[in-house]
């Protein structure tokens, strides 16, 4: 008896040990998050440098600056800092509430999300109206004025889902389902013209189907799938929780992040074309800080496996945080474009900033 105590307990002692190096092993396998306050002082300084340093002229209200203030709402979502929220109202007031002015309808949209997103938290119904009313007009970028309104020079495209949150904010806001019917009519249209299936991952548009690297691989743009993912994310934390359609954009999500975890580099970013790391080498940030919001959000939402895909977000984070230059500004974000290609340290640009602050305000939340 005595024998298969002494045994029993250095079995228990080997468990132990082996639990706490499996533990180690995986508590090494990728940077901590930082700590709250690192991130918060991140964000601060990423968004005054872009507020000091503006890339769109005065009074711009269109998608460029639509989603840096997207990650302005982000940041004051997650810490409750009321600059945040200010610099959001503000924003709303010198443009009187209007959608963008961009020709492609969905585009317009961005800007919208804030304004939405703010009627909600301030309970004023007059800063979604406008929104509302555009929705209705008989324009050919408009619901209310053709059946495919979101096209872009007459083709889908991938950026666009990014704009389907403001359908369900709307349903929110106001109770009117008919708003999930559109928006369910857009997705879908825009899923079935440009996934591919078997990569799991979105083309930008169709001009992209079936062409291929010098080494034979497919071109899946990392900004224009950073849209897609980030925007379903932003999709399901509005949708009504027995939405028909809302398993289908669970799975789609989940996919979307199995095929990302597989794709990033060993320095936490994701190159500007996700099939082929080669194409172009360098790091880009806009791509990495949308996929780095998804994960984090997945992970919250408890959607995403924490064990799985944590590691990828401490990576992904650890490579934002070190593009943050001194001053603010985060660098090497492609530039404003329709597939991949180089970008350099010093480039930037509003919506860079914007995906940089929607990923640390998910990362906050995340950050014990």
């Amino acid at each position: 008896m005595g024998k298969l105590m002494k045994c029993s307990a250095s079995l228990a002692l080997c468990m132990a040990t082996l639990m706490c190096t499996v533990s180690l092993d995986y508590a090494h396998s990728a940077p901590p998050l930082p700590p709250r306050a690192q991130i918060l002082a991140l964000m601060q300084r990423a968004d005054n440098y872009q507020s000091a340093h503006p890339v769109m002229p005065p009074g711009d209200h269109n998608w460029e600056r639509g989603t840096w203030y997207t990650g302005v709402m982000e940041a004051w979502k997650a810490t409750h800092e009321k600059a945040f929220l200010d610099q959001a109202l503000d924003w709303g007031r010198q443009n009187h509430w209007q959608v963008g002015t961009e020709k492609p309808g969905a585009n317009r949209l961005f800007c919208a999300e804030t304004w939405i997103e703010l009627s909600l938290i301030e309970r004023d119904p007059a800063m979604a109206q406008p929104t509302i009313d555009w929705l209705k007009t008989d324009a050919p970028n408009s619901p209310g004025g053709a059946r495919r309104w979101y096209l872009d020079s007459g083709r889908p495209y991938v950026d666009s889902l990014y704009g389907a949150v403001v359908f369900a904010m709307l349903a929110r806001e106001t109770g009117d389902k008919t708003y999930l019917t559109t928006m369910r009519a857009f997705f879908d249209d825009i899923d079935n013209a440009l996934w591919d299936k078997d990569a799991g991952l979105f083309y930008r548009d169709p001009t992209y189907i079936g062409k291929r690297t010098a080494r034979g691989k497919k071109i899946l743009w990392s900004r224009g799938n950073g849209w897609a993912f980030a925007g379903i994310a932003r999709m399901l934390e509005y949708l009504p929780k027995h939405d028909p359609q809302r398993p289908k954009y669970v799975a789609l999500f989940r996919r979307m992040a199995a095929e990302l975890v597989k794709r990033q580099s060993s320095d936490g970013f994701w190159r500007a074309n996700l099939d082929d790391l080669e194409d172009v080498p360098n790091p880009e940030s806009s791509g990495t800080g949308f996929f780095c919001f998804g994960l984090a959000w997945g992970i919250r939402h408890h959607l995403l496996d924490r064990h799985t895909y944590l590691p990828a977000v401490q990576k992904a984070y650890t490579a934002l945080a070190g593009v943050v230059s001194p001053d603010g500004k985060v660098e090497w974000g492609q530039q404003v474009d329709a597939q991949p290609h180089p970008a350099t340290q010093q480039s930037t640009h509003e919506y860079v900033t914007g995906a940089f602050l929607l990923a640390s305000g998910e990362v906050y939340r995340l950050s014990r």
